[in-house]
């Protein structure tokens, strides 16, 4: 490997990570994510002999291959890589990495682009879901630049929009794996839901806080920590994941009314540290759990009226907008479909040299 690995380094949505083509990896799971520890430098809190950012947001890998599935151009694989465990895991998707996916695509000659915009349909490797990413292209090549802004990222960049019409029970088997849109758990109301994420949607007032907190507070914050990986343990097996010790799922998110203009305010573990936004997924599952009467979200949610509506997810650093069409005007969660749009930029395209 004294040649170095084919890389290219992009930052999607609000996350960053490396992308490779999967014939670039070793084809055993095993000795590819030994490789990819290797590459991002964990475990080790600072990455520093990696690639890694010291970050779950930049700790992030994609592998991406031709599809051979009808009607599918390209199949995508996420790999969450751990900072400070030896541990890779395929157990989620990433909707911010996925952003990147289509530009990659086309870059590395898998997908003829058009003259304009182009569509990809990309397969979900992790969950067996199908997403469409249209990107502007003109001139026949991926675009970066353009006046869209997203929170979460300074300045701005190239729309990309991103559709999704299966996204319901991604990894669970069902958007309720319990069949209840509240379930209690170590004495507290939960929303156990998975529309494209596995996630816990608590009230922050049943843990002492208000939901409004920093971060950093948060992540200080050791007893808050403590309680919700207990509820996240006994969460998994609940939600048809089995033991999620070592998984990165189902993500714990805290919920209050909200602060602006959006929907509803969150605070995102994932799953041990809080997110500085919010993932893309995890935002589509909470939204969903907003519309679900009972459920904790429900009465502290700001939801727009008719079939098609605009629901923002506030975070710590704005807001995401999640656009979903129900299948009717009739009070629950039967979501049509859903889309969000997100920006993704090349950083750099190389070599990367592991150990």
């Amino acid at each position: 490997m004294s040649d170095g690995i084919r890389c290219m380094m992009m930052r999607g949505g609000t996350s960053k990570g490396a992308y490779f083509l999967a014939e670039d990896l070793p084809a055993g799971e095993a000795a590819r994510d030994r490789l990819l520890l290797e590459i991002m430098g964990s475990p080790d809190p600072r990455q520093i002999d990696g690639i890694g950012g010291a970050d779950p947001l930049t700790s992030k890998v994609a592998v991406v291959k031709r599809s051979e599935r009808p009607g599918i151009d390209i199949d995508y694989l996420f790999l969450q890589v751990f900072v400070d465990q030896p541990l890779v895991s395929s157990s989620q998707n990433c909707g911010n990495i996925l952003a990147g996916i289509a530009g990659f695509a086309i870059e590395r000659g898998l997908v003829e682009p058009a003259d304009g915009e182009t569509t990809v349909a990309i397969f979900l490797e992790n969950t067996g879901q199908t997403a469409k990413a249209t990107i502007p292209t003109p001139g026949g090549w991926p675009d970066y630049f353009g006046n869209t802004a997203i929170d979460g990222v300074p300045g701005s960049a190239a729309p990309v929009l991103l559709s999704f019409t299966d996204a319901a029970g991604s990894s669970c088997g069902a958007l309720l794996p319990t069949g209840r849109a509240v379930d209690e758990v170590d004495g507290v109301a939960c929303t156990l839901i998975d529309n494209g994420m596995p996630v816990v949607v608590m009230r922050a007032e049943d843990f002492g806080i208000t939901g409004y907190e920093s971060r950093e507070e948060l992540d200080g914050n050791a007893g808050l920590k403590q309680r919700l990986e207990a509820i996240r343990l006994k969460a998994g097996p609940m939600m048809n994941l089995g033991e999620v010790e070592e998984m990165s799922v189902p993500k714990m998110t805290l919920v209050a009314q909200p602060s602006g203009e959006g929907a509803i305010m969150t605070r995102s573990f994932i799953p041990h540290r809080c997110h500085a936004s919010i993932g893309v997924f995890g935002a589509l599952s909470v939204a969903t759990a907003c519309l679900l009467p009972g459920s904790p979200a429900h009465a502290l949610a700001r939801i727009p009226n008719g079939r098609k509506k605009t629901i923002p997810v506030e975070h710590p650093t704005g807001a995401l907008d999640i656009v979903v069409v129900m299948e009717s005007d009739e009070d629950g969660a039967a979501i049509a479909e859903a889309a969000f749009m997100r920006t993704a930029r090349k950083l750099f395209d190389g070599a990367v040299f592991p150990r």
